[in-house]
């Protein structure tokens, strides 16, 4: 792993993620041959941040009424194989032990698909289809342009079987997500003097975005290896509010839900550090922009950016 080659990887993500869509447009797409005949349910399985990326994908089917359902793969009580069960086995390596085995267990039982970023690799052989990711190497040896390639190809996914949404629906995500790189000049300093006080940084997010609270706090311990925690807008009201009678308690909130201003009220009773990222937020002490952030697809692609280079910079700056 390298703090250098994770930064370049970050910094390579807006053309990674122009690329990725440019594949799957138009006829030639890999999702052209996607099974649909007979599925009344779709499966996700995945480990770690490919289980993010499957949360948010089995929600957008199931707003779109189709039964869907994101599975650790690791789990011991399993979702029993049916042939009308379409069941996506997500790995960036092709190799995760636990998804590999979970989706062997559904081939020969219905469409079996594999999402994966390495040709050839042992989820293939599970399969019916492959579908590339296409996110090219990871310097940094860290997954952060395989996932948002994950996202991509999944929300794609999602528009084959449910009408929605487009390729053309997530095109703004690249000019966003350039955006937010170009513009980190103007807030990432004052970022990190925030939050390097703070003995844990949460993150917040609603819950059709979840992937991007857990995937940003996931960065954060996976590069600097600091402590960093995830928790939906709504639910933060029920279970971390508690947290924020602690001075010093800081959060990056992923906004777009009914419920920020909630979070903001507490946290000006309580002097927490709230910072915004997307839309502004009366009484956040940061607020970072990018284009297109009342879109909560392209919020989906660009938001964990933040996090991202948030943790490219304290994780350069530790002594090695």
């Amino acid at each position: 792993m390298s703090p250098e080659g994770f930064l370049e990887d970050v910094l390579a993500a807006p053309a990674r993620l122009q690329s990725v869509l440019d594949a799957y447009a138009g006829a030639s797409s890999p999702l052209a041959a996607l099974p649909t005949a007979g599925v009344q349910r779709v499966l996700f399985l995945g480990m770690g941040s490919s289980r993010f990326a499957a949360l948010v994908a089995a929600t957008h089917l199931r707003a779109r009424g189709l039964d869907a359902y994101a599975e650790l793969a690791s789990t011991g009580l399993p979702t029993p194989p049916r042939p009308d069960t379409l069941v996506v086995g997500i790995s960036a390596s092709g190799s995760t032990p636990e998804t590999v085995e979970a989706l062997a267990r559904h081939r020969g039982a219905g469409p079996t698909i594999a999402l994966t970023n390495r040709s050839g690799s042992p989820i293939e052989d599970a399969a019916d289809l492959t579908l590339p990711l296409l996110a090219g190497e990871e310097a940094g040896g860290v997954a952060c342009v395989s996932f948002q390639a994950t996202l991509a190809v999944l929300l794609l996914l999602c528009g084959r079987l449910a009408g929605a949404p487009s390729e053309a629906d997530l095109r703004p995500a690249v000019e966003a997500a350039a955006a937010l790189r170009e513009s980190r000049s103007a807030w990432l300093a004052e970022l990190v003097e925030l939050v390097r006080p703070a003995h844990t940084l949460y993150v917040i997010a609603p819950e059709e975005r979840i992937s991007s609270a857990l995937q940003s706090a996931l960065m954060l311990r996976e590069g600097p290896r600091i402590a960093a925690a995830a928790t939906e807008t709504g639910d933060w009201l029920h279970v971390d509010v508690y947290l924020s009678k602690h001075p010093g308690y800081t959060a990056l909130l992923l906004t777009g839900s009914r419920f920020d201003p909630a979070v903001l009220e507490w946290a000006r009773k309580r002097r927490s550090t709230i910072v915004a990222v997307g839309g502004a937020v009366d009484g956040a002490a940061l607020h970072i922009p990018f284009p297109h952030a009342d879109s909560g697809l392209v919020a989906t692609l660009v938001e964990t950016g933040v996090a991202e280079l948030l943790a490219a910079e304290l994780w350069l700056a530790q002594p090695r």
